[in-house]
């Protein structure tokens, strides 16, 4: 009963806040008829979409990176995934400006390359949950440093640097939409597919194995596709960390126990979308007429959670 109320507490919450979006259209804009309709079908539909795939997505991939490599403090934004697809996700715009695909398949492998750097540096120092966390902490501050850099000297390949570095979803367009929603879709399907061998990881490895799952392989194709759906995300709303860190870990205060690994993957997707698509809302109109970039307001929530988790686990609780 409890589960159920707390679903039905998150769609409602999430229908009330697209709710709003569209009333703030109506009655905020004094216009014409028609500027109010293309405001609300260029502007509002694929932000408020912008925003509902990458929360998903974000939300999503942490879990799915956080159950692969049995830390609860991995993410995308942790991990340097959203970084190095953010970098390459610039450079596809500086050499293949015309070719918006290219965009997402260099964003898919610059989160490769990350993951790909963050495993061989902690399998090089010693491979623990620490060395993982400050491998990637090191990989993002790498990633990031490039990104700047590539910003700096060619401004002209992104429109918005403080939108691209911090997230946000202003100028967004439907055929962004379109090729991220041809990855982020069937990302969500495979996750989902995958959550009956998540759910055999708990019970250790040689378990696992011994009950027929090729651990090896399920988790190397979880973690394919946490970076399919982080590189995806970047390409819609750019570098927005911390949620895919926040949403998993305060659902497992909840559910811990009481729900299987495909069940606890639909809610990550579902809340991370409510959660960002809330925070777009808020950046919008905290202080109206000025706007912030939504990652910022993620930041300032997900660094003191990032602490606090820090000390939770030093206490051992």
């Amino acid at each position: 009963m409890r589960k159920g109320s707390f679903v039905s507490a998150l769609l409602f919450g999430l229908a009330l806040t697209l709710l709003f979006t569209w009333f703030s259209v109506f009655f905020g804009l004094h216009g014409a008829a028609g500027d109010v309709r293309r405001i609300l079908c260029y502007v509002r539909v694929p932000r408020t979409l912008g925003a509902l795939l990458s929360g998903a997505a974000l939300g999503a991939s942490g879990y799915l990176m956080q159950e692969a490599l049995h830390n609860t403090l991995a993410s995308p934004s942790v991990m340097g995934v959203n970084a190095g697809a953010g970098l390459f996700a610039l450079l596809a715009a500086l050499l293949f400006p015309a070719v918006t695909a290219a965009r997402f398949v260099l964003a898919f492998l610059g989160a490769l390359l990350s993951i790909a750097l963050v495993l061989l540096i902690a399998k090089r120092a010693g491979y623990s949950r620490s060395v993982i966390v400050l491998s990637g902490v090191a990989v993002s501050a790498l990633m990031g440093a490039a990104v700047n850099g590539l910003v700096t000297f060619f401004p002209h390949v992104v429109a918005d640097r403080q939108a691209f570095t911090l997230g946000g979803f202003a100028g967004l367009q439907y055929d962004g939409l379109f090729f991220s929603a041809v990855f982020i879709l069937p990302g969500l399907l495979t996750g989902a597919l995958l959550g009956g061998g998540i759910d055999l990881f708990a019970l250790g490895d040689e378990v696992a194995q011994g009950l027929g799952l090729s651990v090896t392989r399920h988790r190397l194709l979880t973690m394919v596709t946490a970076t399919v759906l982080a590189a995806a995300a970047v390409c819609i709303g750019g570098l927005i960390g911390f949620l895919g860190l926040i949403v998993p870990n305060v659902l497992r205060r909840f559910f811990s126990g009481r729900m299987s690994a495909r069940q606890m993957f639909t809610l990550s997707g579902l809340y991370g979308s409510a959660l960002l698509v809330a925070a777009d809302f808020l950046a919008r109109r905290l202080f109206y007429p000025y706007e912030l970039p939504v990652g910022l307001l993620l930041s300032l929530l997900g660094a003191p959670f990032f602490i606090w988790m820090l000390m939770h686990r030093k206490r051992g609780i």
